[in-house]
């Protein structure tokens, strides 16, 4: 494998579309700089929060709001869709008929359409409880990075449909797999990203 294979910012696809693998470099590496500057975004909330993590103002703290279990569920299944979407791409590479890649790539839509539903139900027993996003500086902060988060995901699986149609119209052909390529790289930040507010915001607050 040649240094410019191995150096290349997305999937390599030179053994199977030399044409598309080169084609996709400024356009897959052009991707990367749109999702450091969205990290850049989520940089200033998670120390948003992290600077109002105290800030309660006498109402309710991060072990009365939290479910643990809803959220290692919302966990796994964003885990999951990052391994089925990693098989789409498998797919794409190394499969010609378009049916593999629907197939991935609608789990992962289901997965993470599941993910969404868990955390609108957080969302709503947290309003349940009679707080909301003005009580205090920590929940403000709290609102903001989570809902941020979910609705990175929302459009992700917009996206995620639209690509469905796509390879319905025209197969897997180059644009598509251009397209497919950076949508692989935006749903695995968002699984990075996760993990940091899983962390952060959800095992630090429930010990601390």
């Amino acid at each position: 494998m040649s240094h410019w294979e191995q150096a290349h910012p997305g999937i390599n696809l030179g053994t199977t579309d030399p044409k598309t693998h080169q084609e996709a470099e400024e356009l897959v590496f052009g991707f990367w700089v749109y999702l450091m500057s969205d990290l850049i975004i989520f940089a200033m909330l998670f120390a948003t929060y992290a600077v109002l993590m105290g800030a309660t103002a006498g109402g309710p703290g991060p072990k009365e709001l939290y479910d643990l279990k809803s959220v290692s569920i919302e966990t796994g299944l964003l885990l999951m869709s990052s391994f089925t979407f990693g098989m789409a791409s498998l797919a794409m590479k190394y499969n010609p008929r378009p049916r593999f890649v629907v197939y991935w790539l609608v789990v992962t839509l289901c997965l993470g359409l599941t993910f969404l539903g868990f955390e609108a139900h957080d969302f709503l027993s947290v309003f349940e409880k009679g707080v909301g996003p003005s009580r205090s500086g920590f929940i403000s902060a709290y609102f903001a990075l989570v809902s941020t988060h979910g609705i990175h995901v929302a459009l992700g699986c917009l996206w995620i449909v639209v690509m469905l149609a796509q390879i319905m119209v025209f197969g897997v052909d180059r644009d598509v797999k251009l397209r497919i390529l950076r949508l692989g790289l935006f749903w695995h930040f968002l699984d990075v990203v996760w993990v940091g507010i899983f962390s952060v915001v959800y095992l630090q607050g429930l010990a601390g």
